[in-house]
């Protein structure tokens, strides 16, 4: 029997337990019955930012961004894309610093477009600056891997 994973329903935000090697056969939501994987980014507010990020045991990639920022506009295929191809593994997110500002300041956001990656509800790795998605996911499993490669 494999690990069972917590993951945060992308449409009711209710924390749904899977088995990980099931991920890839697109599991519902206990709830809502919604997929759970839908390689698509999260959208994040007050509401439901710290649930996503604190609850779930795949690692959440949150783009911080606007809608008026040129490089954030630049960067919103790339996030499409990202969120297709790490669905299994990182939950891609996006979260408005013009709608949530507090959330912004929290985390000491002062340029955007911002990339973080958090695990465990922690923040392990960031990056500022519009990149392109091979630069993104290096940057991802890096980020990723050196926190594994580090004890606890």
């Amino acid at each position: 029997m494999s690990e069972q994973l917590k993951l945060v329903c992308p449409h009711c935000d209710t924390v749904n337990r899977v088995q990980a090697d099931r991920l890839s056969d697109r599991p519902v939501c206990g709830r809502c019955k919604q997929v759970l994987i839908t390689g698509s980014p999260v959208e994040l507010n007050a509401a439901n930012f710290d649930r996503h990020v604190a609850q779930s045991d795949l690692p959440v990639l949150v783009d911080f961004w606007a809608p008026w920022c040129g490089p954030c506009q630049t960067m919103t295929p790339v996030i499409a894309q990202a969120a297709r191809e790490l669905a299994t593994r990182v939950r891609v997110a996006k979260l408005n610093t013009e709608v949530e500002g507090e959330i912004a300041t929290r985390f000491g956001i002062r340029s955007i477009p911002t990339l973080a990656v958090f695990q465990g509800g922690r923040e392990v790795a960031r990056q500022s600056g519009a990149v392109n998605l091979p630069t993104l996911l290096d940057w991802v499993e890096s980020a990723l891997s050196a926190r594994q490669a580090k004890p606890s």
